[in-house]
């Protein structure tokens, strides 16, 4: 990366007003490449889909803080200008990275071969990634459900990839249930309103979200439903209850006409494979019928111990979870099957277990017996952190450490599961809807020759939500093509 700063503008504000028109006019480009061509913009991972001015200005701003380089709309607009005259197949495109490439190379040829240059030998790598719409299923609609519900309908595009079709919840008891399930979407206390339409056609048990006919059906178990009478055919199940976590249950699933595979968001019981997106996502295979994407936890961690994995080496490790509470758990003092979870979330810190350390060798085998786990529930309704102990196999610095994870969250494969902030003033609340699986707090870090004290902040659902979206896609058979590479 060529470390470049503008020059300060001579009227701040004008300046300001010419960045805001920018952005204004990227909105219909973006919009129409990816409603007609399912083409996803994005600016160093962050998606420019949907998001208003301010917002697209902010991605920006990011870029220019993390990276040392002074990028601006007046370079990405262009380029976007430039990719809505090309003939296009579905891909991902960072227009972010690809301006800073285009930056480096001093201009030394037009945007026009830039972008041939770049894209051409693609273009006929650029197929649907799938011949038909896959149609999928929420079996269950808490708090994870409705978030994936969220995701779904964001991710609808041209309406030839993934397709929430019904969503099963337990046999209404009351009137009104449809129009508050319909609530619960519509609002939410921690992750704000549902960013569209949704309209009830009681009669029908359908909500219509975004255009999307959503069929609600009623049952307690899966034996009483056949998909097939909804004209949903070959779809995956995605059962965010927690109910049945060995093969034998998950299987009723499949036995249901109109299934073909199921996702389980919890840990799963061997010998159902616990898939981390980034990580083991490549074990899922086609002949795959069950599989699980493991806890948030899990996935929080995972990630961030394989970079450091591969590039220290891990000895040793605790895991210290400090978690926001769940709805397992009580208001106020009551009976819980587990060790202090009967005691008031809102009141107490509460010392419990977690399974995430030991998990992580299902996604890690080679960390296999090395680490151990322990996490505190807090009164907080969202975003979690994990602390990391770690004894590595060489001793290094915390400018060694620091630049290579902010390397790591911009520049690999890992760019979707970590993030990395430095700001001196990061809290809890900053990183309510963060996409990734874990943020790395540059700041909080310490280390002392070969161990080194890791702090990474979690959104424990909707970011979780996200790494189970990423899992559903690889299920389906959906692919994108990566621009830059």
């Amino acid at each position: 990366m060529i470390e470049k700063t503008r020059p300060i503008p001579a009227d701040f504000f004008s300046d300001w007003k010419e960045r805001e028109a920018l952005s204004e006019a990227m909105i219909p480009l973006v919009g129409r490449l990816y409603r007609e061509k399912n083409i996803s913009l994005y600016i160093y991972g962050k998606s420019m889909v949907n998001r208003s001015v301010i917002e697209l200005m902010k991605a920006h701003r990011f870029v220019r803080q993390i990276e040392q380089n002074e990028l601006s709309e007046y370079e990405t607009y262009p380029l976007i200008e430039a990719l809505s005259d090309i003939n296009l197949g579905p891909a991902h495109i960072d227009v972010g990275k690809l301006a800073v490439k285009y930056q480096e190379s001093k201009n030394t040829q037009s945007l026009t071969d830039f972008l041939n240059e770049e894209i051409g030998d693609k273009l006929d790598d650029m197929k649907k990634p799938i011949p038909d719409p896959q149609d999928v299923i929420l079996y269950g609609f808490g708090r994870i459900g409705r978030l994936l519900a969220r995701l779904l309908l964001e991710k609808t595009g041209s309406g030839d990839m993934l397709r929430l079709r019904a969503i099963v919840v337990r046999g209404g008891s009351t009137e009104s249930d449809l129009s508050k399930r319909a609530s619960l979407l519509r609002r939410d206390s921690v992750h704000g309103a549902f960013e569209g339409t949704i309209r009830i056609l009681k009669d029908k048990n359908i909500l219509v979200c975004n255009g999307n006919p959503i069929q609600i059906i009623y049952a307690n178990s899966p034996s009483e439903i056949d998909y097939k009478q909804f004209s949903i055919n070959n779809a995956i199940l995605i059962d965010n209850t927690g109910a049945w976590r060995d093969e034998q249950g998950l299987a009723k699933h499949t036995e249901c006409p109109g299934i073909s595979k199921v996702i389980l968001t919890a840990p799963g019981e061997d010998p159902i494979p616990n898939i981390v997106y980034g990580i083991n996502h490549h074990d899922i295979t086609k002949n795959s019928k069950i599989i699980s994407t493991a806890s948030c936890t899990t996935n929080a961690i995972v990630p961030i111990l394989k970079a450091l994995q591969d590039e220290f080496g891990i000895k040793s490790g605790h895991v210290e979870t400090v978690h926001s509470y769940t709805n397992d758990q009580n208001l106020i003092d009551n009976f819980h099957k587990g060790s202090r979870r009967g005691r008031s979330a809102a009141l107490n810190m509460v010392l419990t277990e977690t399974g995430a350390a030991s998990a992580v060798a299902k996604a890690l085998p080679e960390l296999k017996g090395k680490l151990t786990g322990n996490a505190i529930r807090v009164p907080t309704p969202n975003v979690s952190m994990a602390i990391l102990n770690l004894r590595l196999d060489r001793e290094t610095s915390l400018d060694e450490i620091n630049n290579y994870v902010r390397k790591m969250s911009l520049h690999s494969p890992l760019q979707n599961q970590i993030d990395y902030t430095k700001s001196m003033e990061a809290v809890s609340s900053d990183f309510v809807g963060s996409r990734h699986a874990c943020i790395y707090d540059a700041q909080a870090t310490i280390v002392d020759k070969d161990n080194v004290i890791l702090y990474c902040w979690y959104d424990n659902e909707f970011g979780y939500s996200c790494q189970v979206i990423r899992c559903l896609e690889e299920f389906a058979g959906i692919s994108w093509k990566m621009i830059p590479c």
